[in-house]
């Protein structure tokens, strides 16, 4: 490992953390639903995402929105370990990457939910965080893919029974927020350095964002008013 000072290396940081931010500002839902000579944003609940994509279009244009949006998450975080992998942060034993990844992950998340482009009106980000989840986790062993898919099974397996979609979509995110902060934990045990700490609250940052981002859903569901999100119907309407 090739130890990496900060202070010689924070413009890389700067400049993936923005085009990260740029890559998210790019919304598929808008340019499908313009491809169908519609606007997703005047359709159904407004929001420029997965789950209104497939009540307004069906389940296979929500499908596709949802596979470009996993992409647009994972592929800035993929990217990010690609490059510093082989770094450790200057005078400790944390790999750059291990930060680097959620860096430019949460940058995506904040670019999906707040584009420049949309005048910071945009999606709530669940796709593209499980899409960074699912390219970023098996970075630290790559068999954790098959833990990722298996979890990602069981919340669609809720959402398709239970037809609450916010709610599993919620707990997927924060699942999975939990079990990668406790691999970071127990691997770097006994070295509580301060990039463990930020990588952590990069994580936390990602839950915050998306719950956040679904304040107006939690507090349908405290009330027993959330839409309801039917699989079976959207697949017949597809």
């Amino acid at each position: 490992m090739t130890e990496l000072s900060f202070y010689e290396s924070w413009y890389w940081f700067l400049l993936g953390g923005i085009v990260s931010y740029f890559i998210g500002c790019f919304n598929f839902a808008v340019l499908i639903s313009h491809f169908k000579n519609k606007d997703i944003r005047d359709m159904g609940s407004g929001n420029p995402g997965t789950m209104n994509m497939t009540r307004s279009f069906g389940l296979k244009f929500g499908a596709i929105n949802f596979f470009c949006d996993v992409l647009k998450g994972g592929i800035p975080a993929l990217v990010g370990w690609l490059i510093f992998r082989n770094y450790i942060f200057e005078g400790t034993n944390f790999v750059v990457s291990d930060f680097a990844r959620y860096l430019f992950g949460v940058m995506v998340i904040v670019g999906h939910i707040f584009p420049v482009t949309m005048k910071f009106k945009g999606g709530k980000g669940i796709a593209s965080t499980m899409g960074m989840f699912l390219f970023a986790i098996p970075c630290e062993r790559w068999w954790y893919v098959f833990i990722v898919v298996a979890f990602l099974t069981c919340v669609l397996l809720y959402i398709v029974f239970t037809e609450m979609g916010s709610m599993g979509s919620l707990l997927g995110v924060s699942g999975l927020s939990i079990f990668q902060a406790v691999v970071i934990i127990v691997r770097y045990s006994g070295a509580y350095d301060v990039w463990l700490i930020v990588t952590l609250m990069l994580i936390l940052a990602i839950n915050l964002l998306t719950w956040i981002a679904h304040r107006k859903n939690i507090w349908r569901l405290l009330a027993g008013e959330e839409h309801r999100t039917s699989v079976r119907k959207h697949r017949r309407k597809a």
